[in-house]
């Protein structure tokens, strides 16, 4: 597991550091999701079956998910994890108001 920081800068906002293959890992991910929203741009200008549109558009939410999950799991094991052990259980509550924003 690649090691994180989250670092706050002048503004207060938070950033978390990614290895160079987690951050190539999830671009992969976010560039095949891009592209099935092409396909789906262009089964709407192919006048598809709707059917057939709102099944890729299923799809394209379930890769979504899919990736929202992986990226909330190593926030998980990563940056809560530290927090907590640095003392900081204030975390948990952001942790439970991210995952109710998710739902």
């Amino acid at each position: 597991m690649a090691k994180k920081e989250a670092k706050r800068c002048c503004n207060n906002k938070k950033s978390t550091h990614r290895s160079e293959e987690e951050k190539k890992k999830i671009t992969k991910r976010l560039n095949v999701i891009e592209g099935q929203i092409r396909g789906i741009n262009q089964m709407i200008a192919d006048d598809r079956y709707c059917d057939d549109v709102l099944i890729q558009i299923a799809a394209v939410s379930k890769s979504l998910q899919t990736l929202g999950n992986s990226i909330l799991e190593e926030h998980l094991k990563s940056c809560v994890v530290r927090d907590i052990k640095n003392g900081n259980v204030e975390v948990l509550e952001e942790v439970m108001n991210l995952i109710k924003k998710l739902q």
